[in-house]
């Protein structure tokens, strides 16, 4: 089983705090269309068997036309193994969200939906400098499930300056209340050449609190754990059955193709990554030409993303896994692993090494503490 990840390098406007390729110019979606659909062909040879998840990314990808998506999700059904049953997601601004473009993205093949909330306070989106307004963050999630989307996540953000315990919690009790079955929640982060990162720099901003992200993280752990979700990864939440296949496959170590300007690919030994410029990638696949970088991953390397992925979700890491492909390097976990056990940050049964409640504040230090 593998996946199919498209980036779609479009946006209406730059959020403050974005640091994903993209551009405001959108006079080139349909070149952009085509040459998608071009390298899928030229991708064919990437993986092999049947590939049960495609995610639509970005960027803004609800900015295509529902023509294009039907154009793109042809051209992968033409070159790749597609499942009947396979999940394939779109990501879609509150501000894009009709009525009409529901029912289009329907007969497309979308049937799942990730809608970029963000927050459900005009203030906080207004700073964000998010395109759609508090009223379109409400009434997206309400039509999309009018209209037949029972499989919807939302994207919070918390830790942001000037966002209360109240006013966060008001954004995971209205999501909860939305009855979506799926929530992903992102600590704000300040990405280096963002900018929000200049208007910190030049005090037009507060900085995040470290203090009250992890307050407000361990909150919404349990406002979610008493409304019946699964945390089933460190920003990741889902009512049973309703976890996101595409992006557990990340975690699992499952092979991808990324297809679009940034994309990222991986086969299990190798990563490679696209050029991160529209105009360089249209021109180089208009020639049958792939720009893209690759780095053929070491065990060590192998090793370490495994832990780093695998650490962050509820399975954690699996002994099992360790010992059929590292075996060399159990002693020395299982050795590092040690004072995080006494700490309380990790526990171990005889299958997996888990985080704990504890630990899931601390998880990337955890993880570095275990690489090899």
């Amino acid at each position: 089983m593998s996946g199919i990840y498209i980036h779609i390098p479009f946006c209406r406007k730059a959020c403050h705090y974005c640091n994903f390729h993209f551009s405001t110019s959108l006079q080139s979606l349909d070149r952009m269309t085509d040459a998608i659909c071009r390298e899928a062909r030229l991708q064919s040879g990437y993986l092999t068997g049947e590939v049960e998840t495609v995610y639509f990314g970005g960027g803004t990808p609800s900015l295509l036309e529902a023509s294009q998506i039907q154009k793109i999700l042809t051209a992968l059904a033409s070159v790749f193994a597609l499942s009947p049953q396979a999940e394939i997601t779109l990501e879609a601004n509150p501000d894009d969200i009709s009525a009409e473009r529901l029912e289009e993205w329907k007969r497309a093949g979308i049937n799942r939906l990730s809608i970029g909330v963000q927050s459900f306070f005009e203030e906080h989106l207004q700073w964000m400098n998010r395109a759609h307004n508090a009223l379109q963050a409400q009434r997206s999630i309400a039509l999309a499930q009018e209209h037949g989307f029972s499989n919807i996540t939302i994207d919070l953000i918390y830790g942001s300056p000037g966002l209360t315990d109240a006013q966060w919690q008001q954004n995971v009790m209205l999501a909860l209340q939305s009855g979506v079955p799926h929530i992903s929640c992102y600590a704000l982060t300040v990405e280096p050449r963002t900018a929000l990162a200049k208007m910190i720099q030049a005090h037009q901003s507060a900085d995040t609190d470290p203090d009250r992200q992890a307050d407000q993280f361990r909150m919404l752990m349990w406002w979610l754990a008493e409304a019946g979700f699964e945390h089933y990864e460190i920003s990741n939440f889902a009512k049973p059955g309703f976890r996101s296949r595409h992006n557990s496959s990340y975690w699992k170590g499952k092979p991808y193709v990324g297809l679009g300007p940034s994309a990222h690919s991986f086969n299990g030994a190798e990563r490679q990554w696209n050029v991160a410029n529209n105009a360089l990638y249209m021109q180089g696949i208009e020639k049958n030409e792939i720009p893209f970088e690759k780095e053929i991953l070491t065990p060590a390397q192998q090793f370490n993303e495994y832990v780093m992925t695998a650490l962050r979700t509820s399975e954690g890491i699996s002994f099992e896994k360790i010992s059929s492909g590292w075996a060399e390097n159990l002693p020395a976990l299982m050795n590092a692993a040690q004072k995080h056990i006494e700490a309380g940050h990790l526990t171990a049964n005889s299958q997996r090494l888990l985080l704990t409640e504890k630990g899931k504040f601390l998880a990337d230090g955890i993880a570095a503490d275990l690489f090899c």
